[in-house]
Order: C-alpha cells, then structure tokens, then sequence
C-alpha cells in the first residue's frame, strides 16, 4: 500500500527516524515535529494481518502527526505482544512499519527438576506448545514454578527461562531450575508465654520443628503463610482459655547463613486469665420475656471466658426466638470487665434487629459438587430474615463437609435496601482415597489392607467405602454406602455388608460370618445422634477340635452345620462434645446400643452395650488424663442360650493379658478353651505426658490402670461334667507405654503386669502395634 508523503525537508525525516524509533526521544523546540503521512508500508508480518497492525498504529491517512504520537503507536503495537521487534522508519515517501513476529512453541522442557514432576509444574504454566511464544508469559511461569517449590520450602530455588532456535520460526523452550535445600525450621520457640510451655504452644502450631525424621515431615518446611495461620491458632487458643487480651505481637523468622533452616520465634503477651462474672439477661422487645430466655442460656459464673462460650448462648437464644415466631430478633452480649477480679460481667440484650431477607444464595467453584450439597448445610432459604451468625456457621458447616480447600461465606446487598445476597465460593479438593496398607501386632502378627473410599461420590455428598484386610489369623471384607440427606431432610441412610473368616491361634475352632445391614440415623441435640437399624447375618462355627469343651461342642451342634441365622433390629445413640464442648481441655464420648435378635431367624437375644469416655488436659496441657468404661450384657430370650459366637471376650478391652486371656475356662478340656461371657465390664484409666524429648519427634510416655472381668453363662457343664467357674472375678493390670506418632503411623509400645487374675488366666506383658497406610 502505497501514498504520496508530502514534502518535508531533509533535516526533518532525520529528527522523525529517531523519534519513531524511540532511540533519541529529544528534539529540540527548534524544529517542527508534527507530520502527515499518505504511503503506510508494513513489513515482516507472516501470521498476523496488515490491517491489524495498523488499527494497533492508529495512524490515520493524511491526519496529522506528532513525535511523540509516533512513539504512542509504536509502543501499541509492542504492547500487542505478538512481536519480537517493532520498528518504525520513514524511507522516502513511505512510513515502513518492519515487524519480528514471536515464534511459535515447539515444545516445553523442564530441566534440572527432582523433586517435582514434569506433570504437577506443566499444570501451573501458560505457555503452551503449539502457541505464540511470549517473553513475559515465560518469566511469569518461572515465577510460578519458583513459587511452587517456595510453598514446599525451597526457598532457595531458582527458575531460568530459556529459548532454543528452531527453523520454521519455532523455538523449544527450556525452564531451567536450581531446587536448592528444604528450608526446614530448625527451631520453634516463644517469647512472652508464662501459661503455657513452648512444648503445648508447638503442638497446636500447624508449623512443626524438624526432627531427626525431617525427611519424612511435611510440616516442617517453613512457608511464610502458614505464620499468619498459627496466629490465628494461637489466638484462638488462648482466647478459649480466658486469655481476653491476648494478642500476637511478632511472628518472626530469621535464615541461617546457608539458607537451608529457619529460627522462627512467636512474641506473645498473654495478658490475664478472665472468668464469667456476673450473667444477666434483659430484653427489649415487647411480648418476649427475659427470663425465658435466660432458661436456655447454658453459661454460669465462674466459668472460664470463652467467645465459643458466648456464641453458643447466642445462638440459642436466637434460635428460641425463631421457634416462637420472633424473626429479626438479635441477641446482643454487652460485656462489662471487672479486672480488679479478673471478670466479665455479660448481659444478654434480646434486641430487634433490620428487617433485612435473603434475596438468593449464589455458589460458585463446585465444579464436581451438586448446588443442593452446599445449600443444604443452610438453615435459610432465599427469603427467609437474614441471619449472620446463622450465615457464619453454615460456613463452618461447609467446611465441615471436608470437600473443600476453602470455603467463603459472605453477604452483599442486593437489588434493595432490605434484601442481602449470599455468595459462597468453594475451591474443591480430592475427596477420594485408594489405600494400601501394613499392620502389625503381638496377638494377629502382620496383616494387609487394601481400601478405597470416596466421601463426596459423584458430587452428592455421599460416602462409599471398600475395605479388604488380612492377616495370619483373619480376614475381612466390607463395603458401606451412606446418604447423609435422604429426602433433603436432616435424615441419613446407610447400608453395608461384610464377610468375615477367622482361624485364630487362641482358639480351636473356626468361624465365618456374612452379614447385611441397614440403618436411620437423625441428630436429637447439637451434640447427640440416634440410629436405627436392621441386620441379617449368618454366623457359622465349624472346624471344632475335639480337645475343645464340651460346650463350645454342643453350640457347634445348632443350627445347619454349625450356621445360625440371625435377624435383628438395633438402635443406638452418640454423645460426644470433644469438639464441639465449651471446654476446650476435657471432652466426653457416650456411647449406648442395644441389638434385639429375633425377628425371625434362629437365634433370640438382647444385647445391650455401653462405652463411655472422658479426657481432660492438665499441667498447661502437658499432660492428658482418660478415664474408659466399658460394658455390655446378652440376654437369651429363646429356649436355647447364647453361642461362643455372639458372647463376650476379653480381646482388645484389658491390657496385660492374651486375646481371650481371661474370663470363663472349661479347665477340664484338654485345650482349656476361652468360652466367653454373658457380661464384661472394664475400666481403663491412662494419662499421657511428655518424656522430656522434643516434641517434634512425638514421643510420649503413658501409664494405665486397668480393671475388668467377663463373666455370666447359662451352660456351665464343660468336659466329663465339670462346672465350669463363671463368677465374677474381677482382673486387675498396670502398664507404661511408649507412644510415637511417626509420620508412617502411630506406633505403641505396652509394657503391663497383671495384679490380680485367676491361676487359668494367660498373660501378655508386652505388645506392639503399629499401622501405617501408603
């Protein structure tokens, strides 16, 4: 394309070649700087069209132009990003615009990487093969890459970009990278902290100090973020204990010369303990009494402080106003501090709040989850009053579910004054696993396990699980499918089914049980559960030694080839607030079932168990105290009693003796077999302390009182009519233990002797076990 230049003097065509190439921007006031072109002329462009080029330009024919209007056009088409090298020269009566284009990407390369594959940084990348290669696409894809390895603690790393010239206009591009040392954290330490030891601040820290199995930890590399997140932790730690002023001054780390370790150091002021003073509730709304609603308020005077403690009573409150119909209604804690006592005086003011509705709630990020798994852990709808701490702890719901790596919860205002829009924002997260395993203990030897379990199936929130696992004496398989929602409803529906075979040492018959079970579980409180259930199984006991009792004998005989059918309803319920409790240093586990065998089938029986459990920390935490009961009764409701099968063992509930080491013995059969009981009843009391070793290696001692006995049968004429003992004998054993948490799975080690036991019992005064999957 070709126009007619119009004239211009010698001396002005040379000024202008400098400013259009930007290479001597200055032009004296002197010389006219403002020229008309007619003849535009582009050249070098293979891919990319003329006519764009120019609309980059955006120079018109025969409109006048600047210097520095020049040097806006020639930096557009820079900033196009489709050109190795612009240059704009006036030859003649021609304006040429002489283009390199970038070249094509041929392949990409990653050099110099061992610790992470090709395919988790190709996956972090813009470039692209087969696309227009970009100098500061590249240098931001080595920052990308840098940052990753940054993230996994190699501070040190570098990333170098580079290009290989190919014919063609292609080039290969090669990220060269130097991984350099894991910055691990050689120490962790605490200024400022009188309460509580360094040893109980690490262990909440999501930041560990490396150990002597630094290779095996994956938290003790030091990632600048994961400060702000122990802060948080810490923060909320001492807050939950009456610590109201606390706050974290510094969080500093400093490098060691080699830049391969860090010195990280917490500065903290505690402040003071504060405690519930004075509680008083007053309400400001007519028709909603005060005294009702200080009823539900579960806080005392005396308590230690807690803002979990708070929103608790709050949220009751709030709630008891909701089921008497009272929308808009807010619960307002005014605290009043008495620090001459160390106090808080709170007074809970039931106030009407803006009348303001839940417009819509929008969800983004669940690329895999359905939209009804998310908007079932709320308890509003699209226009429902708007609630924000009901809002707030549906985001906590959501994050419960564990199928996100985050999860933001908030609210905007929306197309009026009185409506709020809700938005959340998910980041998913694998939700499934494919395990292969290793186990080992004292009384079962070694054992395997393959399983396969995924919690979130096909984006319904569900949970399907697979499990096979061996070892010398048994073997079990299982699967279970549970629908947390079924109907939309706060009702959850399982069902599972198993096979089961054992040929133990410890006894001299074996036995197989095949079973299908279904069940209805529904909360009945913020911290307790209740499930019904229905189980058809098939217990067979066969392959009876003839030096075995003359009872297991004759339990052998029932059924079809030693196989009972058995047809049961079950019903249990679950207390546990070791989370969710207003103590954050004790926590209770309830545990009631009861099995009614029947309905149907062969056998008749009601089983009723018990398990209850309470830990508390003590000295700042150091040091964990449990107290374990443990109890169950079978009652035979038939004509016929209850079988070696479904009674009662010692296995796993006493330390100190064999699986099936104690309780009723026929002494008179050659192999004295266990035959069970009726009834068991244990109670284990542990406490766990620190063996003064740094706490990154997770060693821990511990010690254990135990006290039990099994006991109670119907047949008791064992071999050539001897009686067999089946009274209650209480058994008595005491124990250390070492306890390590490896990053390959807990190991612990028991050593125990039995004070009190009967001259049949058999004795274990050691075990080990330990199991890892990988």
């Amino acid at each position: 394309m070709k126009r007619s230049l119009r004239s211009t003097s010698t001396l002005a065509i040379a000024l202008f070649l400098g400013a259009a190439t930007v290479s001597a921007p200055f032009l004296t006031p002197a010389i006219a700087q403002v020229f008309s072109f007619s003849n535009v002329q582009v050249q070098g462009n293979e891919r990319v069209d003329a006519a764009t080029i120019l609309s980059y330009a955006g120079i018109k024919r025969g409109a006048e132009v600047t210097a520095g209007g020049l040097n806006d056009a020639y930096q557009r088409i820079v900033a196009s990003g489709l050109f190795e090298a612009v240059e704009i020269v006036p030859q003649g009566s021609t304006l040429v615009i002489k283009v390199v284009e970038y070249p094509f990407v041929n392949v990409i390369n990653f050099e110099g990487n061992a610790r992470i594959k090709d395919e988790e940084l190709a996956k972090i990348i813009q470039s692209k093969s087969r696309r227009v290669y970009s100098p500061s696409t590249a240098e931001a894809d080595a920052a990308a890459i840098a940052e990753m390895y940054r993230v996994r603690g190699r501070m040190a790393a570098t990333v170098e970009p580079k290009i290989i010239r190919r014919d063609g206009n292609r080039v290969d591009l090669v990220f060269e990278i130097t991984e350099g040392k894991v910055v691990e954290i050689e120490r962790l330490s605490f200024v400022g902290n009188r309460a509580f030891s360094d040893r109980r601040l690490r262990q909440i820290l999501e930041t560990k100090q490396a150990g002597f199995l630094r290779n095996l930890i994956q938290r003790d590399t030091f990632v600048p973020e994961r400060l702000e997140l122990d802060k948080q932790v810490l923060t909320d730690f001492y807050r939950s204990r009456g610590y109201i002023d606390f706050e974290v001054l510094d969080a500093s780390a400093e490098f060691s010369r080699e830049r391969d370790a860090t010195f990280v150091t917490f500065t903290l002021r505690e402040g003071l303990p504060y405690t519930i003073g004075d509680v008083t509730t007053v309400s400001e709304v007519d028709g909603l009494s005060a005294e009702e609603f200080a009823t539900v308020q579960k806080i005392k005077a005396g308590q230690t402080w807690s803002p979990t403690l708070i929103d608790n009573n709050i949220a009751r409150m709030e709630n008891l106003a909701l089921k008497k119909g009272a929308n808009f209604v807010r619960v307002e804690p005014r605290i009043t501090r008495d620090d001459r006592n160390q106090r808080v005086n709170i007074e809970f003011a039931i106030t009407r709040g803006e009348k303001v509705f839940v417009e819509r709630i929008d969800i983004e990020g669940n690329a895999t989850t359905l939209d009804q798994v998310v908007r079932r852990q709320f308890r509003t709808v699209e226009g429902d009053p708007f609630n924000a701490r009901e809002i707030r702890q549906s985001a906590e719901r959501i994050r419960a579910l564990g199928f996100f790596s985050d999860a933001q919860v908030t609210a905007e205002p929306g197309s009026s004054p009185d409506q709020v829009v809700v938005n959340v924002d998910v980041e998913e997260q694998p939700t499934g696993s494919l395990g292969f395993g290793l186990s080992y203990s004292v009384t079962s030897g070694i054992g395997a396990n393959i399983s396969f379990s995924e919690s979130n199936f096909l984006g319904r929130g569900q949970a399907l699980s697979v499990s096979i696992s061996t070892t010398s004496d048994n073997q079990n398989t299982s699967i279970s499918f549970r629908e947390p929602s079924l109907l939309g409803r706060d009702l959850s529906f399982s069902v599972g089914a198993y096979y089961r075979t054992s040929e133990s040492d410890y006894t001299n018959y074996d036995t197989r049980n095949i079973g299908l079970s279904f069940g209805l579980g529904f909360p009945v409180g913020e911290q307790s559960s209740v499930s019904l259930g229905y189980k058809l199984s098939q217990d067979k006991l066969y392959d009876i030694s003839s030096d075995s009792s003359a009872i297991i004998q004759r339990e052998g005989a029932r059924g079809k080839n030693g196989a009972l059918i058995t047809s049961a309803i079950t019903l249990d319920y679950e207390f546990d607030n070791r989370i969710t409790g207003l103590n954050p240093d004790s926590g209770t586990l309830l545990r009631f079932g009861q099995e009614i065998g029947g309905l149907g089938g062969d056998t008749q029986y009601l089983t009723t168990t018990l398990f209850a459990m309470h830990e508390r920390r003590v000295f700042q935490g150091d040091v964990t105290l449990r107290v374990i009961g443990e109890g169950g009764y079978i009652t035979a409701l038939g004509d016929e009693g209850t079988r070696v099968t479904n009674r009662f063992f010692g296995r796993g509930k006493m330390r100190g003796f064999e699986p099936n080491g104690f309780g009723p013995r026929d002494l008179a059969a050659t192999n004295q077999d266990a035959l069970g009981g009726n009834a068991f009843a244990v109670a284990r009391f542990e406490a766990e302390f620190p063996l003064g070793l740094p706490e990154e290696y997770g060693i821990l001692g511990g010690a254990f009182l135990d006290v039990g006995s099994v006991w109670s049968l119907e047949d008791t004429t064992g071999t050539g009519g001897a009686i067999v003992d089946d009274g209650f004998n209480p058994r008595v054993a005491i124990g250390l233990s070492v306890l390590w948490d490896t990053p390959i799975g807990p190991l612990r080690f028991d050593f125990s002797k039995a004070l009190k036991k009967e001259d049949y019992d058999k004795e274990q005064s050691f075990d080990l076990t330990i199991q890892t999957k990988f």
